[in-house]
């Protein structure tokens, strides 16, 4: 499988608890910073809801809505069941659901299987095995200590969000002057 995007697509790799939201919740303000238009897509391994029981939209989805949209002055959520599906959602598909006509950037966090370029996160004393030895799309690897395996790759420090934007920013191309915002 290829994955294919319009905009430039880094993810982030790793292991469950090794602090892949806690970076993307720290890169991503300094992303914006730099006027960079984030979106993000992120991989779940288990059933989620992001309405909750007793609110409407939620008594309409399980009413039997496949697709149940809500909207805000301040945003909107569209949902769509998928019971079909018995196995990880297509990232492609996922790709092609958001508005790239708003966006500079796409963030990935996990899927850490597919091929397209990502990060990896490692702390050698969660003791998880690497990914960059069987994963030709790990383009740099930040980890907290020295990795158990030497790797020619950037090696970044995974508790410095400035220095991983800036990579991020570099490996991206953003430096570039961006478009404006619609």
């Amino acid at each position: 499988m290829t994955i294919t995007s319009p905009l430039p697509l880094i993810g982030f790799a790793a292991f469950s608890g090794t602090g892949k939201t806690t970076l993307l919740k720290k890169l991503i303000p300094l992303l914006r910073a730099r006027g960079i238009r984030v979106g993000v897509i992120k991989h779940a391994h288990h059933r989620f809801d992001v309405d909750s029981p007793g609110k409407d939209s939620y008594a309409l989805r399980e009413a039997g809505a496949t697709q149940m949209l809500l909207g805000s002055c301040n945003r909107w959520a569209l949902m769509t069941e998928t019971p079909e599906l018995q196995a990880d959602p297509d990232l492609n598909y996922l790709i092609s659901r958001l508005d790239t006509d708003t966006l500079d950037m796409i963030l990935v966090e996990g899927f850490k299987h597919l091929p397209f370029p990502k990060i990896e996160l490692q702390r050698p004393a969660l003791n998880k095995p690497l990914l960059f030895p069987d994963d030709p799309h790990v383009v740099a690897v930040a980890t907290d200590a020295a990795l158990p395996k030497s790797t020619p790759l950037p090696l970044l420090d995974i508790n410095d969000a400035h220095a991983i934007a800036a990579y991020i920013i570099d490996y991206c191309k953003l430096d570039q002057p961006l478009q404006e915002a619609l």
